[in-house]
C-alpha cells in the first residue's frame, strides 16, 4: 500500500524549473519528499505505523501488514485504531480481546512519551513494540519481530545454564584460558580439589600467576614454571593434547590434561587420581608378590634374575633352590591357618638371613623358595648362606602354646660355572635339590655336572616305561592275607612288576615314582585293576583282593568309573575289593578325592590306609576321613622286639578296635612275631612268613590247598 498519494516519477518534477510559479515548485517538492519517504518507509527492516490525535492510523508500510497479516484493504489511512485490533481479532493473529488490547496499549498511549513493550501473538511470534509520541498529538510506533531473537537468547540462556550445571557437577576441576593465556572460567571442583578460595584464583590471573600462586600456597613443590609453560605452549601450538601426573604436597596424585581449543586458548581438566594410582600400585605388587608371604613371586624372582643377567658385566650369583621338610605333617597335624601362620615366619627368617639388601628371596608356591644371592666371591659365600638357612630355618615355631619343627633342603647352582642362563641356573639348583632329598633332609648340595646325567637317565626311563605297557611288559604277583585267629588266607594284594627286556625286573620303587609325575600311572593302574579283578574272579567267594591306589589316579576324574567297569567286567563284588591308599593321597584334602573315595565306599568298596604309622599324622586321616583297614608298616613289625616298637604297635591295634577298623600287620617273618601279634589282638598278618607274592596259578594252587586241609581236617 502506498505510504501516501504521491505519484511518484512525475515528469513535471524534471522539467526546467523556469517559468514555473512558486506554487508549483513547492507542490513538487513536496511531492518529491513524499516520494522519498514512502521509499524510506517502505525499506525499513521494521513495522511502521503513525496515527494523528484522533486515533486515526496515517501510514503504514508493508512490514506492518506482514506482521500482523492485516488485510491491506482494510487497513487503510484513517482506519480507527481499535478497528485495527478488532480486525487483528477477527483474521486470529491477536491473543486477546479487542478491548484487551486497547486496555493494555492505552496507557502506552496516553503517557504521551517514549515506551517500549513486547506483545505475544496468537501462533507464539513475539512483537516488540516502541511508541513515540507525535508533536500536534498523536503517536508513531516500530513492530519488530524478535521471535529468533528471544528463541536464540532462551537458548544461550539455556546453554549458559547448562554450562554452568556442567561446571558445577563435573566430577574434574577444570580451568580455561584464552588466546592471551589468561584465567576465563574456573569450575567450584578445581577449587575443591585444590582446598583453596576463589579469590585466591581470580578469573584474569594469567597461567604464569597461577602456577606461581599453586607454589606460594604450598600446593606444589617447586617446579620449573617457565619449563612448564613451554612446554604446554609448544604442545598447544601444535594442535596437541598433554598429559601430566602432579604431586600434591599432601601426598595426593593430580593428573591433569590440556587440550587446545578450537578459537584459541585451552581447557585444563584435573582428575585426583590417588586411589587409583594406588590400586594400580597395589595389583602391581600382586602381580610379583606372593600374596600369603609377600614375597616376591616366582615371576618377579625370574624378572630380576634376566635383568642382572642382561648387564653388561655381571659379577658372580649364585641362585639357591629351597623346600621345606616336613611341612606337610606339620600342615596336616596343626591346620591350614597354622601352615600358613608357619610359611610367613619362615619367610621373614629367610628375609634375615640375607646378607644384603639386594639379595632376592621369593616364595615360588607352596613350601617352595628360591635365592639369588648377588655379587658373592665364590662357593664358599654361598654355603655359608646354605648353613645359616639350615640352621634359622630348623629352629622350633612357636604358636598358641605349640611347638612346630621343620627343616629346609637347598640346592645350589653358582653363575656363571653351572649356567649362564636363567633357565639352566634355576634346572641346575632343582637338580640339587632334588639329590640332596634324595639323600636326607636338612641338607644343603651343590650342582654337579652328574646330576645331569641322573635326568637323563630319568627321561630315558620315562620313555621306556611309557612304551612298556603296549608291549605289556607288565604283571601282577600276588601275597596273601591272612586272618590271624583262623589261620585262613581271607584275602592278597595284588603287586605290581615290570620285566623290562632291557633292564631286567625293575623296582617299583624306581619306576612307580616316574609313572606318576608322567601320568602313566593312570593307565597302568586301570590295567592292574582290571587284571586284579579278573584274577579275584576265581577265588573262593569270601577271598578279597588289594589294589594299590595312588593320588594321581584318583585326581584323574575316571578313576570310580574304571573301578565300577572293572567289577562289572570281572563280576567280583565291590566288598571284595580293597583300595589301599597311603596317607599322601588324604594329605592334600584334595575335594576330588574324598569325593571319589566317598563315592566308591558308598558302593561297597573298603578303604585301606597302608604304612600307617610312617607318617607325622595318620590318626589325624582316620578322623578326617573314615577307613575300613589299617596296615602297620612292615618297619614297626621288624622292630617288635624293641619294648616302645611294641608299644606303638598294640597301641594301634587297640585303637583299631576301638574304631571297628581292621588293622593287618605287614612284613611278618617270624613265627615270634606272628604269637606277639596274635596276643596283641590284631586281626590280619601279611608277610613272607604267611605267603611270598606270586603268580596268579601258584597263588590259585595255595588256595585250593588250603581248602583241601580245611575239608580233610
Amino acid at each position: 500500500m502506498p505510504v501516501a498519494h504521491v505519484k511518484a516519477g512525475s515528469p513535471a518534477r524534471r522539467r526546467s524549473a523556469r517559468g514555473i510559479g512558486p506554487t508549483r515548485r513547492i507542490e513538487d517538492e513536496l511531492r518529491d519528499q513524499n516520494e522519498r519517504f514512502s521509499a524510506a518507509v517502505e525499506n525499513m527492516s521494521h513495522g511502521l505505523c503513525m496515527f494523528d490525535a484522533d486515533e486515526r492510523m496515517i501510514i503504514c508500510n508493508g512490514h506492518y501488514l506482514d506482521i500482523f497479516c492485516l488485510d491491506a484493504g482494510i487497513v487503510r489511512p484513517g482506519i480507527r485504531f481499535f478497528d485495527i485490533l478488532q480486525h487483528s481479532v477477527d483474521i486470529g493473529v491477536a491473543s486477546h480481546s479487542a478491548e484487551e488490547l486497547y486496555a493494555i496499549r492505552k496507557p502506552y498511549i496516553d503517557q504521551a512519551r517514549p515506551s517500549t513493550y513486547e506483545e505475544m501473538l496468537s501462533d507464539g511470534r513475539i512483537i516488540n513494540i516502541s511508541h513515540r509520541p507525535l508533536a500536534p498529538g498523536g503517536w508513531v510506533s516500530i513492530y519488530e519481530d524478535i521471535t529468533e531473537q528471544r528463541r536464540a537468547e532462551q537458548e544461550l540462556k539455556e546453554q549458559h545454564r547448562r554450562f554452568d550445571a556442567a561446571l558445577a557437577n563435573m566430577s574434574q576441576g577444570l580451568l580455561m584460558y584464552d588466546t592471551e593465556a589468561r584465567l576465563i572460567v574456573r569450575n567450584q571442583r578445581f577449587l575443591d580439589l585444590y582446598h583453596v578460595r576463589p579469590t585466591d584464583f581470580p578469573l584474569g590471573m594469567s597461567h604464569r600467576e597461577l602456577l606461581a600462586q599453586l607454589v606460594r600456597l604450598g600446593i606444589y613443590a617447586e617446579i620449573d614454571i617457565d619449563g612448564e609453560i613451554s612446554k604446554t605452549m609448544a604442545c598447544l601450538r601444535a594442535g596437541e593434547s598433554r598429559s601430566t601426573h602432579r604431586s600434591l604436597a599432601d601426598g595426593r596424585t593430580l593428573l591433569i590434561a590440556r587440550r587446545p581449543l578450537a578459537g584459541g586458548g585451552w581447557v585444563a581438566t584435573f582428575d585426583d587420581i590417588t586411589e587409583r594410582r594406588q590400586a594400580e600400585e597395589r595389583m602391581t605388587h600382586l602381580a610379583h608378590h606372593d600374596t600369603l608371604t609377600n614375597l616376591p613371586n616366582r615371576s618377579m624372582f625370574r624378572e630380576r634374575l634376566d635383568q642382572a643377567l642382561s648387564e653388561p658385566t655381571v659379577a658372580p650369583l649364585a641362585i639357591l633352590s629351597l623346600d621345606l621338610d616336613r611341612f606337610k605333617a606339620v600342615n596336616d597335624t596343626f591346620g591350614h591357618p597354622a601352615g600358613d601362620w608357619l610359611l610367613k615366619c619362615v619367610a621373614e627368617r629367610l628375609m634375615r638371613c640375607l646378607r644384603t639388601e639386594t639379595d632376592v628371596v621369593a616364595r615360588f608356591g607352596g613350601d617352595e623358595f628360591a635365592i639369588i644371592q648377588f655379587n658373592i666371591k665364590g662357593a664358599a659365600d654361598a654355603e655359608r648362606l646354605a648353613r645359616r638357612i639350615v640352621e634359622v630355618i630348623g629352629k622350633p615355631y612357636r604358636d598358641k602354646s605349640r611347638d612346630m619343627h621343620i627343616g629346609i633342603s637347598l640346592g645350589i647352582a653358582l653363575y656363571p660355572d653351572d649356567g649362564k642362563d636363567a633357565d639352566t641356573l634355576l634346572k641346575n639348583a632343582d637338580m640339587a635339590l632334588y639329590r640332596g632329598k634324595s639323600e636326607g633332609r636338612n641338607v644343603y648340595r651343590f650342582f654337579e655336572p652328574g646330576m645331569d646325567a641322573m635326568v637323563r637317565e630319568r627321561q630315558v626311563l620315562e620313555t621306556d616305561l611309557e612304551a612298556a605297557l603296549p608291549r605289556r611288559e607288565f604283571e601282577l604277583d600276588f601275597q596273601p592275607i591272612m586272618n590271624i585267629a583262623s589261620g585262613d588266607i581271607v584275602g592278597a594284594e595284588a603287586l605290581m612288576r615290570w620285566h623290562s627286556p632291557a633292564r631286567g625286573l625293575v623296582s617299583p620303587d624306581d619306576f612307580i615314582p616316574a609313572a606318576e609325575e608322567t601320568g602313566l600311572i593312570v593307565q597302568l593302574g586301570d590295567w592292574a585293576m582290571r587284571k586284579a579283578c579278573t584274577v579275584a574272579a576265581g577265588w573262593p567267594r569270601a577271598m578279597r583282593i588289594a589294589v594299590n591306589v595312588s593320588a594321581v589316579q584318583l585326581k584323574s576324574g575316571t578313576f570310580a568309573r574304571n573301578v565300577i567297569s572293572a567289577l562289572a567286567f570281572s563280576g567280583v563284588p565291590a566288598d571284595r575289593l580293597e583300595l589301599e591308599i597311603t596317607e599322601t593321597v588324604l594329605m592334600e584334602e584334595s575335594d576330588t578325592v574324598l569325593k571319589t573315595l566317598s563315592q566308591l565306599r558308598d558302593l561297597g568298596i573298603r578303604i585301606a590306609l597302608d604304612d600307617f604309622g610312617t607318617g607325622y599324622s595318620s590318626l589325624g586321616y582316620l578322623r578326617r576321613f573314615p577307613v575300613d583297614k589299617i596296615k602297620i608298616d612292615r618297619s614297626f613289625i621288624r622292630d617288635m622286639d624293641n619294648r616302645d616298637t611294641a608299644a606303638i604297635v598294640r597301641t594301634v591295634i587297640g585303637l583299631g578296635a576301638q574304631l571297628g577298623i581292621t588293622v593287618t600287620a605287614e612284613g611278618v617273618e617270624t613265627e615270634a612275631q606272628l604269637d606277639m601279634l596274635r596276643e596283641a589282638g590284631c586281626v590280619e598278618a601279611q608277610g613272607y612268613l604267611i605267603g611270598v607274592p606270586s603268580k596268579a596259578a601258584d597263588i590259585n594252587r595255595l588256595l585250593r590247598s588250603a581248602a583241601a586241609l580245611r575239608q580233610s581236617g
